[in-house]
């Protein structure tokens, strides 16, 4: 699909009905439905050459979702030929260029098309956009930039001054040869899935590990021809259930944790090594990984677990905070991104011009995921309190997609702009904060990306199972919107 949409040609409208800022899993799902809704007057702006995403974006060795595939896909367009229990990223990627042309997509794409600026206008009821292609202004605006858009890079002394190749595991050198010293900062996800490849094909691999991670059973195979996909609303009930092991001292989240113990021991039958890779978090606190090769990579002879951070780079040289030094080619950073401050809200100016950022600076707040006061007809999708620590993003961004086309249809008939309540908003939040409290998210012991840095209020996550979100905020409710007040004729 690279190349395709309207980068070149016919000059694109300057003035639209919708729109989408982001073509990843959620800005390509909800062109989907608003396309089936009959609405064409809509545009998708993506800064990138293709749609995608993260899926786009994230081309290391080994990437692959990790979570079952058959929940990977759209309820309204499901995949029944994924390869595997757990899909390739490039099969991901694959799904949604496939998503994008067969549902009629392609002419409503801006490929290559940064966002540089947007701001609310009251006296035109419309947003106001600018972008790295010229103008544009739409009724209601949608951002669906994901929170895994944005690599953080640490700040290491002498980081500018290294010799060799650097990167972020989401920027990945494809021309990357083999049989080189590499090290890897992190042991999030991404290290997780890279590390076993790398040790596949580099002459050593050195792993910088601040915090080790939670490690359960992977089980990932390819399925044979002709086996039948696993139901996706019976695998979506069974992936909810996991949601009663993310509330501090429960049974399900001691069973968690002995399943997670049982898998370290039985794969790390060094105590040594197994008490540098055992975590002193609750399981969950920070995000669960699944991974069968992890373990196994870190006991390989030319693997090296350094059980600290770097804090200087020396020429070809990584110095750790333990003081130990290690000799590299290559340097991968798998850093994760910024998550709980996301760039976008720099961007984005609503009424008396106050920005989301300003209006997030104690962390991201909303209505219902979705909406936020003081920012007319705009909808923030995968924003706050809309990612799951247990379950699939597509449950809780379908359920946003329902809102958005309910609140449009609403403001079709309405007629005036859509501005949640600021005392919907306050309750909401008051409602994530009561229960947080009783998660491993805020009561597990870990700092991680799903907790806001500066307020330490749980911002990434649903606290709740997926099903609930579906019930409540699946639709639009129009009573939390006061109507536009109309001047009176003299």
């Amino acid at each position: 699909m690279t190349g395709t949409g309207q980068r070149t040609g016919a000059a694109a409208p300057t003035d639209v009905e919708v729109a989408v800022v982001g073509a990843g899993l959620a800005g390509i799902g909800l062109g989907s439905r608003l396309r089936r809704a009959g609405r064409t007057g809509f545009t998708v702006l993506e800064r990138a050459d293709d749609v995608g995403g993260t899926w786009r974006d994230n081309v290391y060795p080994g990437v692959a979702c990790d979570i079952p595939s058959a929940l990977y896909s759209y309820s309204f367009l499901p995949q029944p030929a994924w390869s595997r229990v757990f899909a390739p990223g490039a099969e991901i990627h694959r799904y949604v260029k496939d998503v994008a042309r067969t549902e009629g997509l392609i002419p409503h794409l801006r490929l290559g098309t940064a966002l540089t600026g947007a701001r609310w206008h009251d006296d035109e009821a419309a947003w106001h956009l600018t972008t790295s292609r010229g103008p544009l202004t739409a009724r209601a605006l949608v951002t669906a930039v994901g929170r895994l858009s944005e690599p953080r890079v640490p700040d290491l002394p002498g980081l500018g001054t290294f010799p060799g190749r650097v990167f972020h595991s989401a920027r990945w050198d494809r021309d990357l040869p083999a049989g080189l010293r590499v090290g890897v900062v992190g042991t999030g996800a991404s290290a997780v899935q890279l590390v076993p490849e790398l040790a596949h094909r580099a002459a050593s691999v050195v792993v910088l590990q601040r915090t080790p991670p939670w490690v359960l059973p992977r089980g990932d195979r390819a399925y044979a021809p002709g086996e039948p996909r696993p139901d996706r609303a019976a695998l979506a009930e069974e992936a909810d259930r996991l949601f009663a092991a993310r509330l501090a001292g429960t049974a399900a989240e001691a069973e968690l944790r002995e399943r997670a113990e049982a898998h370290l021991r039985a794969q790390v039958p060094d105590p040594a090594l197994r008490a540098l890779l055992t975590p002193d978090y609750a399981v969950g606190c920070k995000r669960a990984l699944f991974s069968d090769d992890w373990y196994p990579a870190l006991r390989e002879q030319h693997v090296t677990l350094e059980p600290s951070a770097p804090v200087a780079v020396e020429g070809s040289t990584l110095v750790a905070a333990s003081g130990a030094r290690y000799d590299v080619d290559v340097l991968v950073l798998a850093t994760g991104f910024e998550t709980t401050r996301p760039p976008f809200a720099h961007l984005v100016a609503g009424r008396d011009g106050q920005t989301l950022a300003e209006h997030w600076a104690d962390g991201m707040t909303s209505h219902a995921s979705t909406v936020v006061h003081g920012f007319p007809n705009l909808f923030v999708l995968d924003g706050p309190n809309a990612g799951l620590g247990h379950h699939s993003a597509l449950e809780v961004i379908e359920a946003q997609i329902g809102y958005v086309l309910g609140a449009l249809d609403h403001l079709d008939q309405v007629g005036g702009p859509l501005e949640v309540s600021a005392a919907a908003e306050a309750a909401y939040t008051r409602e994530i904060d009561r229960r947080a409290a009783e998660t491993v998210w805020l009561r597990g012991g870990c700092r991680s990306w799903y907790v806001d840095e500066r307020s330490g209020r749980l911002t990434l996550l649903w606290p709740g199972r997926a099903a609930e979100f579906r019930e409540r905020f699946g639709e639009f409710d129009p009573t939390l919107f006061p109507r536009p007040v109309c001047a009176q004729p003299g």
